[in-house]
């Protein structure tokens, strides 16, 4: 049995967070596939290339080069040789993802490049599907969520930190429009695998939220 760790859920649910600090303390590699879909939807975005176009997605996806390097225990995302890891949080880049995130060419490239990070050494992996499409073989699959009036509180307040000043109500329709685009996609929708346990992150604080999946890891 592998000892993968797949954690699936919506947009603001706290997933990279928890992700890491579970890895943290299991030793495991974190993997953060939003981010690899941040660093694709930067490249379209570069190119000028229309994001409702499928063909000209497609034709591009080649060109694009992503890969994930660790340097001091720090995961940093690569596009095309250049360090991307800040630039892919932009909230377009993140709006962009959502987009094209429903392609088939580019679903295939990141899912290819996912599963071979976890066939190297144990993962802990989140995303939209991993636990449905990219590993479904996980021995540990989460799926954390909340309501989208807390994650675009929490989303809110890290732009605030940042020094950037968002209005609550914009930040919320974003999420739901997200929710919308990932829930009823026709590729690898964004479900709860069957074996998965469900967390609600609502109301927990996030030193609840990793003893509950460690909890939920260790009984597997």
């Amino acid at each position: 049995m592998n000892h993968n760790i797949a954690i699936d859920g919506p947009a603001g649910a706290g997933k990279s967070t928890i992700a890491k600090a579970v890895a943290a303390k299991l030793g495991h590699i974190y993997v953060d596939t939003g981010a690899m879909y941040r660093a694709m939807a930067l490249f379209f975005l570069r190119q000028g290339i229309d994001l409702n176009d499928e063909k000209q997605i497609t034709a591009a996806c080649d060109g694009a080069d992503v890969s994930i390097e660790y340097i001091d225990g720090s995961q940093r995302v690569i596009l095309c040789g250049e360090d991307v890891s800040e630039a892919i949080r932009e909230e377009r880049v993140g709006n962009s993802a959502s987009i094209v995130s429903v392609y088939p060419s580019v679903r295939t490239k990141m899912t290819a490049l996912q599963r071979k990070l976890a066939s190297l050494r144990p993962v802990v992996m989140d995303g939209r599907d991993i636990g449905t499409v990219v590993l479904p073989d996980a021995s540990c699959k989460i799926f954390l969520d909340a309501s989208p009036e807390v994650r675009a509180a929490r989303r809110v307040k890290q732009l605030l930190e940042k020094g950037v000043e968002t209005a609550f109500d914009e930040v919320l329709a974003d999420i739901r429009d997200r929710d919308e685009r990932d829930r009823n996609r026709p590729i690898a929708p964004l479900i709860a695998a069957k074996d998965a346990v469900t967390v609600d992150t609502s109301n927990m604080t996030l030193e609840q939220v990793i003893n509950r999946l460690l909890e939920i890891y260790n009984a597997r």
